[in-house]
């Protein structure tokens, strides 16, 4: 690309981290690229190969303790590096502008939509507060948002995740920067809100003739957003070409090992071990209401799981899968219905149910990152439930607990670490280790590879299934994605507004879907081909 086409020229980027006695370790290095008006160049790789690390800088930010160590960072005629604390913050959401991947947890709650929006715009002098309205409500039309004259004057709750993610993407824009940066934005969507979410930020960046960097862990994600790709490992560049040819022909293993990796639905034929005929777990009639209106969100919900057997609970966020799992673990009490283990009922109130009834049923959350006390060492985050449920003690305590990490695959080492001081990764399989330690006959996998990268959700999946065949334990899987679950489970329940739409074995769900929701989340999971996005449709089914 001539150098005076490109908006943004990163040239021999390397960043350091640096420890508290001086001493350094490389965490970035030589890393360059190029970007045109309207062009998106893609930064992806597994978690910690310096993908947002090298996308803070081009803002010239760095996390604490690190520093940038050489390269400079072109925004047109400007190095940002060489400027000063008050310049670069008056760049910061005027000429770059940043999308979040927790659009959740980057509003405030106590503010409304439009004046949050609105902020930066009028506090820099940009615009008045009404030229600033009326450039939000503009926004939020191109973005596809729904009442686009009166969203601003609600509150985040009062939002759905997709909704708020392209908030977020108006009060980036509002300033008509020249840079954006899109920090894995679609990661914790289900898939349906996925392909709109993303066909919202690709006709935004089109139309607005805005350079992006898009970071992601998901190839299949990418192809649709950019126009280059650059591949990261452990801080360095693998390769970086037009996301055509990186896609025809990749020339690095790594890259070939991250497009295997990309979601696609999958199912191994035959050789399938055989899961047995008895009912261990079966919900009769669940119905569950939440808050002081009672909103419902299960609505007359049966399904029964075998021992052996990994049932996934399918739907988009709001479906109802995660106050299922709560209500069968007694987290959450229901309306009416009754739930038994084995023939027995259970007490609807997890207190109320005996230290055998919580053995058997363990739960394992979707962020372990909040699940795991961060005070505590993994040690005595593992020793608690031995001692409660097995009540373990001395040598046979400590034996468990190392049998405990064998199982899940980690070293003795993380013992006595935090958790704060584990990859992504590490912490989930130190999540699910915890629900081992029960030695349950079932456990509840609520969403638990949704924030990870690919990689690592496919080695996490392929434990639950090496578990699973050592020891017969049965799963409720929890999630928002077919594919995740196409080469895991052998019955798959679609759940929608409450309700068990359709249920059946993995097989007959996969190739002959019945109800037209279940086709259209089989249609939204991302194809690993340029131009999917644009032909893909995603509308409300009935």
């Amino acid at each position: 690309m001539d150098s005076e086409d490109a908006i943004l020229q990163v040239r021999d980027l390397s960043i350091d981290a640096v420890d508290r006695h001086g001493g350094s370790r490389i965490i970035v290095e030589d890393i360059s690229f190029s970007l045109a008006p309207g062009q998106v160049i893609a930064l992806i790789g597994e978690s910690g190969c310096g993908k947002t690390t090298v996308a803070l800088a081009t803002m010239g930010y760095t996390r604490p303790g690190c520093r940038i160590r050489k390269g400079s960072v072109w925004l047109q005629d400007e190095d940002l590096l060489a400027l000063d604390a008050a310049q670069l913050q008056a760049r910061r959401g005027r000429d770059i502008a940043y999308i979040a991947q927790s659009a959740a947890s980057a509003f405030n709650r106590a503010l409304t939509i439009g004046k949050q929006v609105t902020e930066v715009a009028v506090v820099k002098g940009l615009m008045t507060q009404k030229q600033a309205d009326r450039r939000a409500e503009q926004l939020y039309r191109q973005l596809g948002l729904p009442d686009s004259e009166s969203i601003g004057n609600r509150y985040p709750h009062q939002l759905s995740g997709g909704q708020l993610q392209r908030v977020m993407a108006a009060m980036a824009m509002m300033c008509q920067p020249r840079l954006l940066i899109l920090d894995e934005p679609t990661t914790s969507l289900d898939v349906t809100t996925q392909v709109e979410v993303l066909q919202a930020f690709k006709r935004m960046i089109r139309r607005q003739h805005v350079a992006a960097i898009y970071i992601s862990h998901d190839l299949s994600v990418v192809a649709q957003m950019a126009d280059q790709i650059l591949v990261m490992k452990e801080g360095r560049k693998v390769e970086l070409q037009s996301t055509e040819n990186l896609l025809q022909a990749p020339g690095q293993d790594y890259t070939r090992k991250l497009m295997e990796a990309a979601p696609r639905l999958l199912r191994v034929q035959g050789g399938r071990p055989r899961r047995s005929a008895e009912d261990l777990l079966t919900v009769h009639g669940v119905s569950a209401s939440y808050g002081a209106n009672r909103v419902t969100a299960l609505r007359h919900v049966s399904l029964r799981v075998r021992k052996g057997e990994i049932l996934a609970v399918i739907g988009e966020s709001g479906s109802g899968k995660t106050t299922l799992g709560r209500v069968i673990s007694g987290l959450m009490p229901p309306d009416n219905g009754r739930i038994e283990l084995q023939g027995k009922v259970l007490p609807v109130d997890c207190r109320k149910r005996s230290r055998e009834d919580l053995r058997q049923i363990q739960f394992v959350f979707q962020s372990a990152q909040t699940a795991l006390n961060p005070r505590h060492r993994i040690r005595r985050i593992l020793e608690r439930p031995l001692e409660f449920y097995l009540e373990l003690g001395g040598r046979a305590l400590e034996t468990g607990i190392r049998e405990l990490l064998d199982r899940v695959d980690l070293p003795d080492e993380l013992l006595d670490r935090y958790p704060w001081e584990l990859s992504g990764g590490q912490l989930q399989r130190i999540n699910f280790a915890r629900a081992l330690a029960a030695e349950p006959k079932m456990i509840i996998c609520d969403e638990i590879t949704s924030a990870l990268d690919t990689l690592v959700a496919k080695s996490i999946i392929d434990l639950l299934s090496r578990l699973k065949q050592q020891s017969g334990i049965a799963y409720l899987f929890i999630s928002h994605d077919l594919s995740t679950v196409s080469n895991l489970a052998d019955s798959i329940a679609v759940m929608r507004k409450g309700e068990i739409i359709e249920y059946n074995s993995t097989e007959t769900i996969l190739k002959s879907p019945r109800h037209e929701y279940t086709r259209m989340l089989l249609d939204s999971i991302p194809k690993l081909r340029i131009g999917w996005l644009e032909e893909v449709s995603v509308h409300p089914a009935q």
